[in-house]
């Protein structure tokens, strides 16, 4: 006869609860609603709608995205940028920092004649072209000034926050100085065979790129010359490696974590730390408008004839290979940021991503003159005395 186990010490197996049972049904649940939901709705879930409604959850907007414009202190021949989310405004007498409500958290008297701005996102750099002040803006106040450097040329910021300035000195053609994220100085490099034009450091805070321009057997020549960042007090640094970007004008320079992007007035040009170049070329048309801002890519408005609403929209890959879209309305405006694409016209704003799908559109623009994007694909509008911001 079988025996039966009656030790109490033996574990008898449980059957699972009933709540136990309805919870995990109920996170089943949710898991595919929340899967359907992401098929369904994938347009508007996305981080940068996310980063959006975290920025501006503040802002009363109207049925089209766009909230009440606010008047700035200046006029559309100021200097303008995003910082942070806010807008920079800068003009010969004053630095001005708006929020999206029109709240102002910098107003700094200043005496420039030429204000040039430039910004990595979180940090910007207003400096006086010719001139010797230089500001560093960041978490809506100055954080840092100088008044006293020697016709300031260019000015950039990584996105590691350190500082390199162009500036003229006696005896030489261009002097590059390097500065920490705290502004102390790194690196020094004094130039006497080629004038200097432009200089900006790698996003990794690891090479320094300068643009030199000179003369090649009587023809003129801009010639791009790559260092590795080296603390030492020497100013003869020796470049690791030179190209030659041929005789295009460049117009702008931008130093990404491995590519410098060199925007010429008839072509673009992208060379990597080992002097790899490649060029596009603008085929005989007139570039218009550009922006070398986005997130891995350049955008250039083109035209076979200066005069004309006809044209060409360009964006051109990391590779050189380029997408284009045809415009024929007369352009007021161009920006990049992040991977949008914003087109101001006389009759809207037109918001692309970079592979030119349409975004986003704005029919009523309210005379504004200038856009500018944000990283998250939202806009700042700006006519001659007001600004407004426009969230998709």
């Amino acid at each position: 006869m079988e025996e039966t186990n009656t030790n109490p010490s033996t574990p008898q197996p449980k059957k699972p609860k009933f709540l136990v049972r309805v919870l995990f049904f109920l996170l089943a649940l949710v898991m595919v609603l929340g899967a359907v939901a992401v098929v369904v709705f994938r347009d508007r879930l996305s981080l940068d709608n996310f980063k959006r409604w975290i920025h501006y959850r503040s802002l009363v907007l109207n049925d089209s995205g766009q909230a009440d414009s606010f008047l700035y202190n200046g006029s559309l021949e100021d200097t303008f940028a995003t910082l942070d989310g806010d807008l920079l405004v800068c003009s010969t007498t004053s630095i001005a920092l708006y929020s999206g409500s029109g709240t102002q958290y910098v107003d700094l008297s200043v005496n420039m004649k030429a204000p040039v701005v430039s910004t990595n996102g979180s940090l910007a750099v207003v400096y006086d072209a010719g001139g010797s002040s230089l500001y560093v803006l960041g978490q809506r106040e100055v954080i840092w000034s100088a008044t006293d450097l020697n016709s300031i040329l260019s000015a950039h910021l990584n996105q590691n926050g350190q500082l390199t300035v162009v500036s003229q000195s006696t005896g030489y053609k261009g002097t590059v100085t390097v500065y920490s994220s705290t502004y102390e100085k790194l690196m020094s490099v004094n130039l006497s065979s080629a004038y200097v034009m432009d200089a900006a450091l790698s996003d990794d805070g690891k090479t320094l790129g300068i643009l030199n321009v000179g003369q090649d057997e009587g023809s003129f020549n801009s010639t791009l010359s790559l260092y590795t960042l080296n603390t030492g007090d020497s100013g003869d640094f020796q470049p690791n490696l030179t190209c030659s970007l041929g005789s295009s004008v460049v117009l702008e320079t931008r130093h990404t974590m491995d590519h410098i992007w060199s925007m010429g007035d008839d072509a673009l040009t992208i060379t990597d730390h080992q002097g790899n170049s490649t060029t596009v070329d603008w085929n005989d048309m007139h570039l218009k408008r550009y922006s070398l801002d986005g997130d891995d890519f350049a955008v250039a408005l083109l035209a076979k004839y200066r005069a004309g609403s006809q044209g060409e929209l360009w964006v051109i890959s990391e590779d050189g290979t380029h997408q284009s879209l045809e415009i024929d309305q007369q352009v007021l405006s161009i920006s990049a940021a992040g991977q949008y694409i914003a087109v101001l016209t006389g009759n809207q704003l037109n918001i692309y991503t970079d592979d030119l799908k349409p975004y986003a559109t704005l029919d009523s623009t309210q005379g504004a003159r200038k856009v500018l994007l944000l990283e998250d694909g939202s806009a700042i509008l700006i006519s001659a005395d007001s600004a407004s911001f426009y969230v998709p």
